[in-house]
């Protein structure tokens, strides 16, 4: 029974792991797919691609497709940041937080680092409350994802060990 118990943490563990990865592919996506429809002033491209290379591929799809797969490997840690810590609140609403602290520290902390982009009050209200409201859903994705199948697979496989 602990042998089984190991090889759930571990599943837990993968999966988690890939909730981060498609998370990341979804919500980079949706991402990409709202600045091109003026959601939001903040291109994806200019975190991921343009602060080392401005080549011209960058600026076209090819740009795009890279940014899509480097935020869904960038998402991975992202997901075992939040597996590490919060995967036994079941709860939909650490989602919600996890996504709003994400956003907090992606535009307050690291949007400084990257000289070409705007910063947090240069935006529009729009692309605030848009990129928040992404955020949210990314996080709750991510968060609720996890959370769902820690609960799911580790408590109550330990409810029917118990039983």
């Amino acid at each position: 029974m602990r042998k089984n118990m190991k090889v759930s943490r571990a599943l837990i563990f993968i999966r988690s792991l890939l909730t981060g990865f498609i998370g990341g592919l979804i919500w980079s996506t949706i991402g990409v797919i709202m600045y091109y429809f003026n959601f939001t002033e903040v291109d994806p491209k200019k975190f991921i691609l343009r602060p080392w290379k401005s080549l011209e591929w960058t600026s076209g799809w090819l740009g795009d497709i890279v940014t899509i797969i480097s935020l869904a490997i960038l998402s991975i840690l992202v997901a075992v940041v939040y597996y590490l810590l919060f995967k036994k609140i079941y709860s939909i609403w650490m989602g919600v937080i996890y996504g709003i602290i994400t956003w907090l520290i992606v535009f307050l902390l690291v949007q400084p680092l990257f000289p070409n982009t705007k910063q947090l009050l240069e935006l529009s209200n729009d692309t605030i409350i848009s990129t928040i409201c992404l955020f949210i859903l990314y996080g709750t994705f991510i968060g609720y994802s996890i959370s769902y199948d820690y609960y799911d697979t580790y408590v109550l496989e330990k409810r029917e060990v118990h039983n």
